[in-house]
């Protein structure tokens, strides 16, 4: 179970979030939130993996920092709604598995390069996010996210997500 360790106010330049550490006993995860999102539907969520090069080094290989940018835009324009960031690299595979896979990316997508590698196409847990998304008291999202699947994936998780909404980089 997800337990919350702190909070504080973040200010950011697309405005100020509130930011929670959460804590689930392996893994930190953490919480964005702007505006009022207790008892909220339809709360705009993104649900960002970790990712080294894009956030750290500052690697054009991806466009992480460019998708986590978009989606504060769009929640700073409506006022409300969260960003969950999960301790996830590699989609759950960890760095290694990353830089593993980078042979396989010139022929195939991230997902099937994993594979290609001996990894999980996609090993992430959203299970952090469900409660996350209940300890916030949020009851229904629409998710800032280009892939469908990843709504499929919350929906397994008992999260009640009414639309999906794709994020242009920039």
């Amino acid at each position: 179970m997800i337990k919350r360790l702190g909070e504080r106010d973040l200010s950011t330049k697309f405005g100020t979030f509130r930011e929670i550490l959460y804590y689930d006993g392996q893994k930190e995860s953490i919480a964005i939130v702007m505006g009022d999102v207790a008892g909220g539907d339809d709360v705009l969520c993104r649900v960002h993996s970790h990712c080294i090069g894009a956030h750290i080094f500052n690697s054009i290989e991806c466009d992480c920092r460019e998708q986590m940018g978009a989606a504060q835009t769009v929640i700073q324009r409506e006022g409300r709604g969260v960003v969950i960031w999960l301790d996830q690299e590699g989609k759950g595979n960890g760095h290694l598995a990353l830089i593993q896979s980078i042979p396989f990316k010139k022929e195939f997508g991230q997902a099937e390069a994993y594979a290609r590698a001996g990894y999980k196409p996609d090993a992430r847990s959203y299970t952090p996010v469900a409660q996350i998304l209940a300890d916030l008291g949020v009851k229904s999202i629409v998710m800032l996210a280009n892939s469908p699947d990843k709504a499929e994936d919350l929906k397994r998780e008992g999260i009640n997500v009414c639309g999906t909404r794709e994020i242009l980089a920039p």
